[in-house]
């Protein structure tokens, strides 16, 4: 936070009369611009629609500086336009007032024009924190209104704040403008509000902490990319539901953290149950994700050899041989959430909202880091037709490229792609992903293991089975595959009464056409280029 304050200082002082917070955590943006103004003995005042412009959590005078005399009632400003009359009443700001005596409001400031309109005339250097203003931009007269203020405060020294995400600066004002972001969250600041969240519980009620230290860590990584504000209602709400806080909270905070993402509906929170265990085959990928999990349960030990958090992995290969079910492992074996990204939410029918929509899942995700960020069938985002799209695929792709390249978020990118001869050679150079694997067919071993899971899975016992036959059966089977033909017979046997049988099992495979052979050509193909450009997954 003092690098934070240190650099806002700079900035004041620079003569940026305007700087946009862009974030979504208002009261921490706020609490710093009330460490701001002590650091540099200026008024804080802070605007509303609902309250106008009031005083904020502004320092005391030194002893021995003189208090600046307060400014003269504002004249009438043509500009603001008919209607408005600044000359009902004169105001004090009294900037300099003790932090115990009431808080007092110039008169009539609801309206950003009168608020504007009163920073413009005040003779005192002052910081002023404008709630809502971002949105009101649009309005060409509150645009020029804000000008001239900016204007005022760039020969005062002191500046005007917005915090919003993603405000949209009109031309006219960009001169006087800087964006800054809040310094990320860390452990430590989430370990003080759960301590203080305990402490307050405590105080008012019987409450049992039955959670070890490693839990604790658990916990207050299902915490990050929540604000504080949101972290101590999740924590209240968890354990006043049954008055223990223990390990079995950590899921539940995992929930409320899906209840966020859902509301954006661009990301889906996805549950990930299936662990490495639950996986067959894919040796390679298996043994290539334990030795990148060391990042997350040492971090420490990981930076004393350079190590940072992994960038993500490209999954390529033939269809329902378990790229997707990779993604859910990755989650459950690291114990990260899992968010969704779904490409063909991202596309809208108004020039440039696709991007924005990209942009904003992009942000969600990185709120909620440390997390694994799934994009599923990625050639369908940016495999596009270039200008029969309007270029919406190539500006989405820039998009992406960019954030890969410069993204601090300590986000894992598992990209699945079924047709790797739709995506730009641009997203598959070396660098942007960490490895990309092609995942085949399994093998005779690997079918062995599947369809010992897929069987167990709905109760059947593989001693009770031939599985080597059923596997020499399966040949050219995906996982998939597999798994669907022994559904098919248990419907089967459902239907007609008869028993489960590796007979059954067989006449059930020879049915079944599996992609393999339906297109032979296009599995051939894509072997082949697999074949010097990926590592295999199994």
């Amino acid at each position: 936070m003092h690098h934070f304050l240190r650099d806002v200082d700079l900035l004041v002082r620079s003569r940026y009369s305007l700087i946009v917070i862009d974030t979504a955590e208002e009261d921490r943006a706020l609490a710093l611009l009330g460490e701001l103004a002590d650091r540099m003995a200026l008024p804080l005042f802070t605007w509303s629609l609902t309250k106008g412009l009031r005083r904020g959590a502004e320092p005391v005078a030194r002893p021995s500086q003189a208090a600046p005399a307060p400014p003269a009632a504002p004249e009438r400003d043509p500009a603001v336009g008919a209607g408005w009359d600044f000359n009902r009443r004169a105001v004090s700001f009294d900037a300099f007032r003790r932090r115990d005596e009431p808080e007092r409001a110039p008169y009539e400031t609801s309206h950003p024009l009168q608020a504007l309109h009163h920073v413009e005339l005040a003779p005192i250097p002052a910081l002023y924190h404008f709630h809502g203003l971002a949105g009101q931009l649009a309005d060409p007269v509150v645009a020029a209104k804000l000008r001239d203020a900016l204007q005022v405060l760039s020969g005062t020294g002191g500046a005007l704040f917005l915090t919003a995400a993603g405000v949209e600066i009109p031309e006219s004002i960009r001169p006087f403008a800087t964006t800054v972001r809040l310094p990320k969250l860390r452990a430590a600041d989430y370990r003080r509000v759960l301590r203080a969240t305990i402490d307050e519980i405590q105080a008012k009620r019987p409450l049992t902490v039955e959670i070890d230290p490693p839990d604790v860590q658990r916990l207050l990584n299902a915490l990050r990319g929540m604000t504080l504000s949101d972290a101590r209602k999740v924590i209240t709400r968890v354990i006043l539901d049954d008055g223990v806080l223990s390990a079995a909270d950590v899921p539940r905070v995992l929930r409320a953290k899906a209840e966020s993402v859902a509301r954006d509906g661009l990301l889906e929170f996805v549950p990930a149950e299936e662990g490495m265990g639950a996986v067959a085959g894919l040796a390679g990928l298996k043994e290539w994700l334990a030795r990148r999990r060391i990042v997350l349960s040492d971090a420490d030990r990981a930076a004393e050899f350079g190590l940072t958090f992994p960038r993500g992995i490209l999954l390529m290969g033939v269809p329902g041989c378990g790229k997707s079910l990779s993604a859910r492992m990755v989650a459950a074996e690291w114990g990260l959430p899992l968010l969704r990204l779904d490409p063909a939410a991202l596309y809208d029918r108004y020039i440039g909202e696709s991007e924005k929509n990209f942009r904003r899942a992009l942000d969600t995700a990185a709120r909620l880091e440390p997390a694994v960020l799934w994009i599923d069938e990625i050639e369908k985002a940016f495999g596009g037709a270039g200008e029969q799209d309007g270029g919406t695929s190539t500006r989405i792709l820039g998009t992406f490229l960019s954030w890969m390249q410069d993204r601090t978020a300590e986000l894992f990118v598992v990209a699945t792609a079924n047709d790797v001869m739709r995506l730009p050679p641009e997203l598959l150079r070396k660098g942007r992903f960490d490895e990309l694997f092609f995942v085949d067919l399994p093998g005779v071993e690997e079918r062995r293991e599947i369809l010992r899971l897929h069987l167990s899975r709905r109760r059947q016992d593989p001693a009770r089975f031939d599985v080597d036959a059923l596997a020499a059966a399966a040949d050219g089977f995906s996982g998939a595959e597999i798994e669907q033909a022994i559904v098919s017979a248990l419907y089967g046997a459902l239907a007609d009464g008869g028993p489960v049988t590796t007979e059954r099992l067989v006449a059930e495979m020879g049915r079944t056409r599996p992609l393999s052979r339906v297109r032979a050509e296009d599995v051939a193909r894509l072997r082949a280029w697999a074949a010097d450009r990926t590592v295999s997954a199994g």
